[in-house]
C-alpha cells in the first residue's frame, strides 16, 4: 500500500542574527524520515522544544521567511511542492492546530466550519461535524471569545474534519479538555484513520498517544531517535534507544522515574548523539559522531551506536 505521506531526510534550519550582520543557521530539524499509510494513526511524541509542531508547518509548506527546510516531501507518491501544497491545504491536508487563536476572533462559529465551501449542503455537514464533537446546534452562531477553551478545541477539530480530508496533522489537540473529552476526541480520529485518512498526531503526552496510535515515533532534540510499533511499548525490553526506555519509566502507571538533564538547545551541539549527556551506556564515540543515522533494529528503527534490548 502506497502511503499517503512519505517524509524523507527532512531538516529545518532558522536564519539568526547577532550583532551587527553576524549570521549563522540554527538547525531544529535534522534528517527525519517519516511515512504515514492509509488507514494509520503515527505519533511523534517529544518533549516541548524538541520540533515537533516545525514538522506539521513543514509538511504544510507555511514555515517562517527566516527558515530553510531541505530533503523531500511526498503526498500520494508525488513531491509535495508550495504549489501543490497551497492547493491542498484545508482540504486533502489538514491542520488541526495546537494553539485555539486560529480562530477568527470576528467570525461566527458556523461560518468558520463551513469556509469558503458553497455547497448545498455545506451548512448540513458543518452542522453535523459540530454534534459529533458534542457541540450544540446553538453553537455556530456564537463567536469564539463566547467559547470555553474546551469548546474551542472541539471547533477547531470539527473545522478541520468537515470536508472529509485524506491527511489529518493534529498538533496537540487535547490540552484543556478533561480525560473524557480528550479520549472522545482521540477517538474520532481513530475513526477517521479507519475510514481511510492517515493520522498524525503530535503529542507531549505518550500515554495518550498510546491509546490510539499503531506506530509512535520519538523525537528528542530535533531528530527522530526511534520508530516503534505501539505494541512495542507494552514491555521496555522491546525499546530500541535509552530515551525512549527512560519515556517508558517516567510515564505515572511505570513509577514515574524522571530523566535527570534536558535536552540541549538547537545548535549547541555540532557533533555526537544530543541523548548522551544525559545517557548512562554513552561513549566517546556516542558523544563525538560526526553522524548519527536512523537505521533499522530488531523490527524497529533507531538513531544509536549502540541500541540493545534491556535484560
Amino acid at each position: 500500500m502506497q502511503p499517503i505521506l512519505e517524509i524523507e531526510h527532512m531538516s529545518i534550519h532558522f536564519t539568526q542574527y547577532a550583532k551587527g550582520t553576524r549570521r549563522r543557521e540554527l538547525p531544529v530539524i535534522k534528517d527525519l524520515s517519516l511515512q504515514i499509510a492509509p488507514g494509520q494513526v503515527v505519533a511523534v511524541v517529544g518533549a516541548s522544544g524538541s520540533g515537533k509542531s516545525l514538522l506539521a508547518h513543514g509538511i504544510l509548506h507555511i514555515l517562517p521567511r527566516n527558515s530553510h527546510m531541505e530533503g523531500r516531501i511526498l503526498y500520494d507518491g508525488s513531491e509535495l511542492t508550495d504549489k501543490r501544497a497551497a492547493k491542498l491545504r484545508g482540504r486533502e491536508i489538514v491542520l488541526v492546530p495546537q494553539g485555539v487563536t486560529y480562530l477568527d476572533p470576528l467570525m461566527k462559529v458556523g461560518d468558520q466550519v463551513r469556509g469558503e465551501d458553497a455547497a448545498p449542503d455545506a451548512a448540513q455537514r458543518a452542522r453535523k461535524a459540530l454534534t459529533r464533537y458534542g457541540l450544540a446546534p446553538e453553537t455556530e452562531e456564537l463567536y469564539p471569545f463566547e467559547l470555553s477553551g474546551g469548546m474551542a478545541r472541539r471547533v477547531l477539530i470539527a473545522t478541520a474534519v468537515t470536508h472529509e480530508p485524506r491527511l489529518i496533522i493534529a498538533d496537540e489537540p487535547t490540552p484543556g479538555l478533561d480525560a473524557k473529552a480528550a479520549a472522545r476526541i482521540l477517538g474520532h480520529f481513530r475513526e477517521l484513520a479507519e475510514g481511510g485518512a492517515g493520522v498524525l498526531l503530535i503529542t507531549h503526552d505518550l500515554e495518550l498517544a498510546l491509546t490510539i496510535a499503531d506506530q509512535v515515533a520519538v523525537f528528542y532534540a530535533g531528530q527522530t531517535i526511534e520508530v516503534a510499533s505501539a505494541a512495542d511499548f507494552a514491555d521496555p525490553a522491546n525499546l530500541r534507544h535509552p530515551f525512549t526506555r527512560a519515556l517508558w519509566r517516567a510515564m505515572p502507571e511505570h513509577g514515574f522515574q524522571p530523566i535527570e538533564g534536558a535536552q540541549p538547545y538547537p545548535g549547541t551541539l555540532a557533533a555526537g548523539c544530543p541523548f548522551a549527556g544525559q545517557c548512562d551506556r554513552s561513549t566517546p564515540q556516542c558523544r563525538e559522531a560526526a553522524d548519527l543515522p536512523l537505521r533499522s533494529w530488531q523490527g524497529g528503527m533507531v538513531r544509536c551506536l549502540n541500541p540493545r534490548r534491556e535484560e
